[in-house]
This record gives structure tokens, C-alpha cells and sequence, in this order.
């Protein structure tokens, strides 16, 4: 009865140990811009406009709305809005509808809805660097024997 006032105004903070990650979720509304970089170990939604790099632990949601330009890495994603740049998914990589996505996508498993925009150089299964250093080696030995 007394502390009722006290509890009305105070905000709970979810914080994670590193031992497992919470159900939390970080949002970037509509109508928000950030410049820079961003880094979460929770899972992140964007529905604003992302301009620079973005470290994700967990799942990474593009709303309709939402626009990255920049360097990102997730475990896995779902894009329904727009990105330009460089993703590097270690999981799966959802591609919705009406998604328009430009760049370098490498990932481990893909999914590309009918209708959407994918204009990219993709890397499956397996990190971009490690793919064109097997290649590379590959090349030394054909010519070499």
C-alpha cells in the first residue's frame, strides 16, 4: 500500500550473464536513425534506418520497414525490409517477400521467398575467407603439379 507509488515508477532491467540469453528483444522503431556501431547479445529488431556496423549474438529481425547499410554479423536472421552491405549469418538467413537485400551474404543455410529482391554475392555453408583460401590452394597445387 505504501510502496505502490515507489513500484509504479520503477523500471525492471533484464540483464543476461552470458550463461544463456533471456527472451529479450532490442527494437529500433520506425522513425529512428542511428549512425555507428551497435552490439547485442540479444536478439535485436530494426524498424528504423541502421547506418554503420551492427554484432549481433543472437537473431537479427528487419521489419518492413527497416534499412541497414553497413557490416552486420547474427547468428540468424529474418529480413523483411531493406540491406546493403555485408551479412555474415553463422545460422539461417530468412529472406521474406518483400525484402530488398544488395551485398556480400554468407550464411549456412538460406531461405529466399518468391518475391524477394536478392541481389547478391552469397557464400554457403561455411565462412567467405575460408572458401576462396581452398580455392586459392587449390589452384597453387593444379599448377604446380
Amino acid at each position: 500500500m505504501f510502496g505502490s507509488k515507489k513500484n509504479e515508477n520503477t523500471v525492471k532491467k533484464s540483464t543476461s550473464n552470458g550463461a544463456g540469453h533471456s527472451h529479450a528483444l532490442n527494437s529500433l522503431v520506425q522513425g529512428t536513425t542511428v549512425k555507428g556501431t551497435v552490439s547485442s547479445e540479444s536478439d535485436i529488431r530494426v524498424d528504423g534506418t541502421l547506418e554503420g556496423d551492427l554484432q549481433c549474438s543472437s537473431k537479427l529481425i528487419i521489419g518492413p520497414s527497416g534499412m541497414i547499410s553497413g557490416d552486420v554479423t547474427c547468428e540468424n536472421a529474418l529480413i523483411e525490409g531493406s540491406f546493403s552491405g555485408n551479412l555474415v549469418v553463422r545460422g539461417t538467413l530468412h529472406v521474406k517477400d518483400n525484402a530488398k537485400i544488395e551485398g556480400d551474404v554468407t550464411t549456412g543455410k538460406l531461405i529466399v521467398d518468391q518475391d524477394a529482391t536478392f541481389n547478391v554475392t552469397c557464400n554457403m555453408g561455411g565462412m567467405a575467407s575460408s572458401s576462396k583460401s581452398k580455392s586459392k590452394a587449390k589452384l597453387v597445387k593444379e599448377t604446380a603439379g
